[in-house]
């Protein structure tokens, strides 16, 4: 009789066991490991950023206890040029993963943060997952492979060799690539106008390969330039359009190289300095629809 009674409790035990399962390994975990377990990266490509930046900043630590802390360690992840990295949530932020998932699915904030990365580790999409462990992990797919990486250098290597040579000063460098992009780019009126996609229009690989461009491809190419020389700059985004915003002589300023570049009716070329490093005092009095940003994101330029 006790072996039989032994015997029940014994199957009673594995089956609860194996029915709560998920929830004593969470048991154990979050009361004999640690969760908050130490995580860093190791390595940064040689495209990381070095900026700590109003709206997000670098951040070596990840156990974040506030949606700030997600956002800048969503910002270094992205920033360091990984194309996968884990972290985990503390036990002191119980909200944690929920706004992870509100993260992962606010597309604004993302790109605002995607705004303020070298363009070769922007990405595309991103897919965030997670268990009952409160293990986080992010999975980038980028904009830009290794193979269009290595070409867009080649072309700009080329430009620097041709067009800019020994010129120092960084307004007349400046200069010379955005008449240089605008002079040897088309805006892409079939994919803007009637969704005709030919070209990588939205890269810089469109405006600096194929010689077509998009806001997005026009403000990319610039970037790469800029970051080349190691001049400070973002990306300005705003509902429907995208800029550079760039530093010099210790201000930030406005570099429109789209609107710089407007498509007459005619059809003729043009080159303007309308939007050519300007104060957003007098973006503003252009009085445009398209230049209006969110101000709490990008304070430099407030």
């Amino acid at each position: 009789m006790k072996r039989v009674l032994v015997f029940v409790l014994l199957i009673l035990l594995v089956g609860c066991t194996y029915l709560y399962r998920e929830d004593i390994v969470i048991f154990l975990m979050e009361n004999f490991t640690s969760i908050d377990k130490e995580v860093s990266i190791e390595t940064k490509n040689k495209y990381f950023r070095d900026y700590n930046l109003s709206y997000v900043s670098t951040t070596d630590n990840f156990k974040a206890t506030s949606m700030e802390d997600l956002m800048d360690m969503y910002y270094t992840i992205i920033n360091s040029g990984v194309d996968e990295f884990t972290f985990y949530c503390s036990k002191t932020y119980p909200s944690c993963i929920d706004d992870v998932l509100y993260l992962a699915g606010d597309q604004t904030t993302l790109s605002n943060i995607n705004s303020f990365v070298h363009p070769y580790n922007s990405f595309t999409t991103i897919k965030t997952e997670y268990d009952t462990l409160k293990r986080v992990t992010l999975k980038i797919q980028k904009t830009y492979d290794d193979e269009k990486i290595e070409e867009i250098n080649e072309v700009v290597d080329e430009i620097i060799e041709n067009e800019i040579k020994d010129e120092t000063d960084p307004k007349e460098i400046i200069k010379i690539v955005h008449n240089y992009i605008i002079n040897n780019t088309k805006y892409d009126k079939d994919r803007a106008d009637r969704n005709i996609i030919k070209y990588e229009s939205n890269t810089a690989y469109g405006v600096l390969i194929e010689h077509y461009g998009l806001c997005g491809g026009y403000a990319d190419a610039m970037a790469i330039f800029l970051n080349k020389y190691n001049i400070p700059n973002f990306k300005v985004v705003s509902e429907n359009h995208i800029w550079n915003a760039v530093y010099l002589d210790n201000k930030w300023y406005h570099l429109d190289l789209t609107w710089d570049d407007p498509v007459l009716t005619d059809g003729t070329d043009t080159l303007e300095y309308t939007f050519f490093l300007i104060t957003t005092p007098e973006l503003e009095e252009l009085e445009t629809n398209q230049h209006v940003f969110d101000k709490k994101v990008f304070k430099e330029l407030a």
